[in-house]
């Protein structure tokens, strides 16, 4: 199992290489967890097991993990920077199934605005059916997305 830092140090790094072809914004503290968010959802769905083990807080602006926030809190709004360590040697720990779903994450969820997937999780059953300030739990998150994106698919 990997680490919620491995895996938003993946996105980051995934973004600024789009970033620099021109072909993306860069991610916000906002953004950043609804992509993990996402990962943890779809890697789920599809594995039956859980990408990371940091659990999501059902905050007023949608599912965090609490420690990535505050790790990038600093930046408020504003885009998170470039730092070479999103391009680190940490990408050798994640197995080529999983960089292969979060590759497909990135692709179907990071054209949208942090605002945009905000809205997004707030009409979703792990949001909606969790206590704000609560940790949502993992199998409700799992099950979520297997019945929202299995089953459509």
């Amino acid at each position: 199992m990997l680490t919620a830092g491995i895996v938003a140090d993946w996105m980051l790094g995934r973004n600024e290489w789009e970033y620099l072809l021109g072909d993306a914004e860069p991610i916000t503290n906002l953004k950043l967890q609804k992509l993990l968010y996402y990962a943890q959802g779809v890697f789920s769905a599809l594995t039956g097991e859980f990408l990371f083990e940091e659990d999501f807080v059902a905050w007023e602006h949608g599912p965090v993990i609490e420690s990535i926030y505050h790790e990038f809190k600093g930046y408020g709004r504003d885009p998170i920077p470039y730092n070479p360590k999103f391009f680190d040697s940490s990408y050798e720990e994640i197995p080529e199934e999983a960089e292969s779903i979060l590759e497909s994450v990135y692709k179907n969820f990071a054209q949208f605005s942090a605002w945009k997937l905000r809205d997004m999780t707030h009409e979703e059953r792990p949001w909606k059916e969790t206590p704000r300030n609560f940790v949502i739990q993992k199998e409700l998150i799992k099950e979520f997305f297997e019945e929202q994106y299995l089953e459509e698919a």
